[in-house]
C-alpha cells in the first residue's frame, strides 16, 4: 500500500506511531478535512480511537447532517484528521548560542484513511463513547449518558448528525520541540517558556523537560557550582 503523506517532519522531531497515537487519543479534538474536488472541505470536532481485530486504529466522530463532509465519505478518497496540540513561540534571544532565529515549537499528528458512514445502532454506540470519552475527565462529577434525555428528543438529536468511522492507513506526527539543540541552548529556552503568561508555553516547557531532562540537570548543577564559588 502506497504511503498517504501528509506532513513534513525532520527526523529529530518524528515520534514513532504509538506515541503518535497516543497523543491523538488523549487530546480526543482536531480537524478533519476531506476534498470535493474543487476544495478542501473542514471542521472541527471531538474524537476517540478504537482498534479493529488486526491492531488497525479507527476514528469515530460525528457532524451535523448537512455538512458539506457528509457527501464526501465514500469510504475510497482518503481523509485527514489534524489533531494539534500545545504551541508556543519562541525568541531568538532565549538562546545561549549567537545566531538564532525565531522559531514555533509545537505537537501534531496527522491521522489518514478512508472514512465510511456509520448505521443508526453504530451511531447511538459512538455517542455514548465520546460522551464518555470526556465526561471521565470530569470525575467525580457523575457522568453524564444519553440515557439522561427523553427517547424522542434523543431520537431527534441522532437524526441531525452522521456518524463517521475513518480506517486509519498512515500515522504521522510531529512533535518539534527543540530536540536538536545543544543542552545548554534546550534549557535556556525550556527556562524562558515556563517563564510565559500563556498556557500553550507552560506546557512546551513541562514537555521539554520530559524530553530531555538532563539538559536541565546540567544547568541546575553548573548554576550551583558558580553560586559555590561566588
Amino acid at each position: 500500500m502506497q504511503e498517504l503523506k501528509t506532513m513534513y517532519t525532520p527526523p529529530p522531531f518524528k515520534p514513532d506511531r504509538a506515541a503518535s497515537l497516543r497523543f491523538a487519543e488523549a487530546r480526543g479534538f482536531g480537524i478533519a478535512c476531506a476534498c470535493d474536488g474543487g476544495k478542501p472541505i473542514a471542521s472541527a470536532l471531538p474524537f476517540y480511537l478504537s482498534y479493529a481485530a488486526d491492531g488497525t486504529p479507527r476514528a469515530l466522530f460525528h457532524v451535523a447532517r448537512h455538512n458539506p463532509l457528509v457527501k464526501l465519505a465514500d469510504g475510497g478518497v482518503p481523509w485527514l484528521l489534524a489533531v494539534n496540540g500545545a504551541d508556543a513561540y519562541v525568541s531568538a534571544d532565549w538562546y545561549v548560542s549567537p545566531d538564532q532565529v525565531p522559531t514555533w515549537l509545537y505537537q501534531a499528528v496527522h491521522l489518514t484513511g478512508p472514512v465510511r458512514t456509520l448505521s443508526g445502532e453504530e451511531l447511538a454506540v459512538q455517542i455514548d463513547a465520546l460522551s464518555a470519552k470526556f465526561e471521565d475527565r470530569l470525575l467525580p462529577k457523575k457522568p453524564w449518558m444519553s440515557g439522561k434525555m427523553t427517547a424522542a428528543r434523543l431520537d431527534a438529536m441522532k437524526k441531525a448528525i452522521v456518524g463517521f468511522e475513518m480506517t486509519v492507513e498512515e500515522v504521522e506526527g510531529s512533535f518539534k520541540l527543540n530536540q536538536h539543540k545543544s543542552e545548554a541552548d534546550f534549557a535556556a529556552v525550556g527556562n524562558a517558556l515556563a517563564l510565559q503568561a500563556e498556557a500553550g508555553a507552560r506546557q512546551i516547557a513541562a514537555l521539554m523537560r520530559e524530553v530531555r531532562p538532563e539538559a536541565f540537570a546540567t544547568t541546575q548543577t553548573e548554576m550551583t557550582k558558580l553560586q559555590g564559588g561566588m
